[in-house]
């Protein structure tokens, strides 16, 4: 058999999908994949195992022959946790029959929520700097992306004046992310009480993309749609990737009002069917009877938390105290180099692999990404490694 010499014409690829921006993360994954000796401060998943009654709980389903389609909206004993969590938590409650479904993590959560809601032209507002996917999947959603300003002496964190000025009659929705991937930033329950009262004002949608909030250090976590009024115009997203050391799993949960709900299970039935079957009843088991687990985890990356932004401090790279997350996003512009020039270098040089700030928004240049989900060890070595980079510089 001799290969084809036929080449795909460029017009046989969608406008929406050759005008999208690939990922920034993607190209330091692969450039640091293929070198020997780095330490990656770079993937933002946590390096803890899922613990193994979580895991033995998916085995005992396979076993007891539990490898079919559940409901489309997920296991109801799985969307009944969710609900009794939320309402512990946050005292919040949504109804498990018609108010949660069971998605894809919290990427399939964020693309059914867009499609739902958004018509071509309608205008979405979110925080800049942002999560990598937020502006591609709202132009696949045919929505326009309106990045809004935030900064260091801010902490990153997002005020209602802010969103207010970037409101037009096309304005559909907001979609905030906190605690913040790539900033760590937490928002306060003043301030996010103060983004409500515009939500309310202006009648419009909040996409609310929750699925840090376990990992908060030192301030509360605010659950959006516990703020008055707001339960019945919130769209909230949450998961079992980060909190449960769960990311592989693929499991997360979309809560909202029964009619939006139902609209974007339209589409879940279409392109999903229902997440794997055997990662519900893990992440059943973590939600029940993970909270132990949890908590270990979080008290361990608060430590981490505090080693790497003294560490960054220390060499003169200013990190201001992130609340949320494991991520930290020092400037790095006393170097003389921009964020894109820093990361590379420091990647090729001293074998540390971090984010460039500009991936994740114009407000994020100048800035590098480093994600603390690693041993304090590991943490130590990238430390001591950029220090002396700094420090050539």
């Amino acid at each position: 058999m001799t290969e084809s010499s036929y080449t795909i014409k460029p017009e046989f690829i969608s406008d929406r999908v050759r005008t999208l921006p690939a990922s920034g993360i993607r190209r330091f994954f692969e450039l640091s994949a293929n070198m020997d000796g780095v330490i990656s401060l770079g993937v933002g998943e946590p390096d803890f195992v899922t613990p193994e009654r979580f895991s033995q709980a998916a085995f005992r389903a396979v076993a007891q022959g539990e490898t079919h389609y559940t409901s489309n909206y997920g296991l109801p004993e799985l969307r009944e946790a969710v609900s009794d969590h939320l309402e512990r938590l946050y005292g919040v409650r949504y109804d498990p029959r018609n108010e949660i479904l069971i998605t894809i993590g919290v990427s399939e959560g964020l693309m059914l929520a867009l499609l739902a809601i958004l018509n071509p032209g309608d205008e979405l507002l979110s925080p800049d700097p942002y999560y990598v996917a937020y502006l591609p999947v709202c132009q696949l959603a045919g929505g326009v992306f309106v990045p809004v300003a935030t900064g260091m002496e801010t902490e990153f964190r997002v005020s209602a004046q802010d969103l207010e000025a970037h409101l037009t009659d096309s304005t559909k929705a907001i979609l905030l992310g906190y605690p913040s991937n790539p900033t760590g930033a937490q928002m306060t329950r003043e301030g996010l009480a103060e983004i409500a009262d515009l939500a309310a004002k202006r009648d419009l949608i909040v996409i609310s993309d929750e699925i840090y909030d376990r990992l908060s250090y030192g301030m509360p976590h605010t659950c959006f749609p516990s703020l008055p009024g707001m339960r019945e115009r919130t769209i909230l997203l949450g998961g079992f990737s980060k909190a449960y050391a769960m990311t592989g799993w693929r499991v997360g949960w979309t809560c909202a009002p029964a009619d939006l709900l139902e609209a974007m299970m339209k589409i879940h039935q279409h392109i999903i069917m229902s997440a794997p079957t055997p990662s519900q009843y893990a992440a059943l088991e973590a939600i029940r009877n993970g909270e132990e687990e949890t908590q270990r985890m979080v008290e361990e990356f608060d430590s981490r938390r505090r080693l790497i932004v003294d560490g960054l401090n220390d060499m003169g790279l200013t990190c201001f105290d992130p609340h949320g997350a494991f991520y930290a996003f020092p400037s790095v512009r006393s170097t003389g180099l921009d964020d894109i020039e820093f990361a590379e270098r420091l990647l090729m040089e001293e074998k540390v692999a971090v984010i460039p700030g500009s991936t994740f928004g114009d407000c994020g240049r100048g800035h590098v990404r480093c994600c603390y989900a690693a041993p304090d060890a590991l943490i130590e070595e990238a430390l001591e490694r950029m220090r002396g980079f700094v420090a050539k510089l």
